[in-house]
């Protein structure tokens, strides 16, 4: 989906794609099977310069919106969906901070991020919420010029190895409403931030998505993002809209890299008895053919919502809704398809398909979850309240 980019961000994805190749493919499948933290690429993408890809250009930045995310998450998927991910979470979280930061924040965290030395993710999740991450109990509490946290943040990617964290709390104001919520940044050593165990699932198994316990966690007053009162802007103009462009790549890119492993094995295995391609046979051809249309379908309505958004066109919303859960129906149709495609090749323990298809079935469960965002999409296009 190049030609729908800009220049510059045509040469950020050429980064990208070096890295992968480089780095990210080589260690896929060893990162997987040990639910190890990309750290390789992680490092490497911050050598490229990409980890600055939402810092602004006059901090040493790139100066991308979401359509950047999308297509270079969209690359690192093809390998490792679980390190399209990280990085993607933590360019959301670039985002959410770039988006009022002040003068000791842009110098703190947004030039640090821009040099590839700092990494920053997101803690929204919490255990008692489930999908509603937008309505979190995680305290904050004034005290003289510092803030005290407490509560605890549950799938936290990047958790226990980034360098910072956008913790969303109840709203300073006292607000209870959905959607009213405060972000503050904790540094990842300040003291009572407690991790949980390590993560282990079907799925995404290398993202170090973990449980964080934050006990009597002070942050300067300095770290709170935006002013006491106007947390409720950021929901549905920063973080839910950036936050669901990063998993909408991600898992589209998900989908792409199982059909072209599908079409790769259907044009290149011949029967032995005929000497013809897989592929030849009509029901086969057929059945490439529609994962096609639903890969190229998703991946352009992906793109569109992303350029819409960069482009603060007004009905921008309605098409960041879809794109993820058009991504999440997509990934796990065509990961499944394309696994029953590759016959018993495919089948084996720990293939590159096999992991594509376990990731892609995390993208049904992230909140906010398919059905929730089916909901709001049709309560956009109604005019009624999200939530």
């Amino acid at each position: 989906m190049t030609d729908t980019l800009t220049a510059e961000t045509r040469e950020l994805v050429g980064r990208a794609r070096e890295v992968v190749a480089a780095v990210t493919a080589p260690a896929a499948e060893a990162d997987d099977a040990a639910g190890r933290w990309p750290e390789s690429t992680m490092r490497a993408l911050g050598d490229a310069g990409l980890l600055g890809l939402n810092v602004p250009s006059e901090l040493g930045g790139h100066g991308q919106g979401m359509a950047g995310i999308v297509a270079i998450s969209e690359v690192i998927a093809a390998e490792n969906p679980s390190a399209a991910l990280c990085f993607a979470m933590h360019c959301v979280g670039t985002a959410v901070i770039a988006a009022k930061a002040t003068t000791y924040q842009r110098e703190s965290y947004l030039e640090p991020i821009g040099e590839g030395r700092h990494i920053t993710t997101l803690a929204l999740s919490e255990p008692g919420s489930g999908s509603h991450f937008y309505v979190p109990a995680t305290g904050l509490v004034r005290d003289g010029d510092e803030y005290v946290v407490d509560g605890t943040k549950s799938f936290v990617t990047n958790g226990g190895q980034a360098d910072s964290y956008v913790v969303s709390t109840v709203s300073v104001t006292g607000d209870t409403d959905e959607g009213a919520f405060s972000c503050v940044l904790v540094d990842r050593d300040t003291a009572g931030l407690n991790w949980l165990d390590e993560w282990h699932g079907l799925g995404m198994r290398s993202n170090s998505s973990r449980t964080v316990r934050l006990e009597n966690v002070r942050v300067p007053a300095a770290n709170l993002l935006g002013e006491e009162g106007d947390q409720l802007w950021y929901i549905f103009e920063v973080v839910a809209p950036y936050f669901l462009m990063a998993m909408a790549g991600t898992y589209a890119g998900a989908a792409h890299s199982a059909l072209e492993l599908a079409r790769e094995h259907l044009g290149s295995r011949r029967h032995a008895h005929t000497g013809e391609l897989l592929g030849a046979q009509p029901l086969l051809s057929h059945r490439l053919g529609e994962l096609w249309i639903e890969v190229e379908r998703t991946r352009r309505l992906v793109h569109a919502a992303a350029a819409k958004g960069d482009a603060g066109d007004a009905d921008a919303l309605p098409f960041i809704f879809a794109c993820k859960a058009a991504a999440a129906d997509t990934s796990v149709l065509v990961t499944n398809e394309a696994m029953t495609l590759g016959g018993g090749i495919a089948y084996r323990e720990n293939s590159k398909l096999a992991r594509l298809l376990r990731d892609a079935r995390a993208s049904h469960v992230m909140a906010p979850t398919t059905d929730i965002l089916k909901t709001w999409l049709g309560r956009a296009l109604l005019k009624l309240p999200l939530v």
